[in-house]
């Protein structure tokens, strides 16, 4: 998947979530978010495996041929529930609208897999990504995480539909 970006090349690329690429970006997201709030969840214990097809995907993001910038998954909660998780971007790529085009490219993959509602977390300071959430339709909900701090802890959701199948004129004839 190409994707052009002010001239530049972004690839995003699906990945093992255990690739090293994916773990140096998820321990940056990591270090910012102890950073940030002096707690947080470590990558290093989610299982590799979550995010493998069909039941997730992770994705990786660069800029031509050049390191991993940004990085986002997605996994399964449940039968037509899909988890957004590990969304990242690394300073020097911010701004350039990679998070969205990650985000789009999650939300079309599970989507093809049959979920219907995808859910979310973030943190109450991490206002590029609360605005970019919303601004792709996502809405607050109660959190989902058993003992979450709501000082801390923000959790979304969007419904995401199925697109309308079309069918010809003659496909209803028979």
């Amino acid at each position: 998947m190409t994707l052009l970006q002010a001239g530049f090349q972004w690839t995003l690329a699906a990945v093992p979530y255990g690739t090293a690429d994916a773990r140096a970006l998820t321990r940056a997201l990591h270090q910012e978010q102890l950073a940030t709030y002096g707690t947080a969840d470590d990558p290093e214990a989610t299982d590799s495996a979550e995010f493998d097809a069909p039941n997730g995907q992770f994705l990786l993001a660069r800029l031509e041929d050049g390191p991993a910038l940004a990085c986002g998954g997605w996994r399964t909660l449940g039968p037509s529930t899909a988890e957004i998780k590990r969304m990242y971007v690394a300073p020097a790529a911010r701004g350039k609208g990679v998070g969205r085009r990650i985000l789009a490219a999650l939300e079309q993959d599970l989507l093809g897999r049959g979920h219907t509602e995808v859910l979310l977390e973030t943190g109450v300071h991490n206002i590029a990504a609360l605005a970019l959430y919303t601004a792709c339709g996502y809405t607050p909900v109660r959190s989902y995480v058993p003992g979450r701090n709501p000082d801390i802890n923000r959790a979304l959701k969007k419904i995401v539909l199925q697109p309308a199948v079309r069918h010809s004129h003659t496909d209803l004839l028979t």
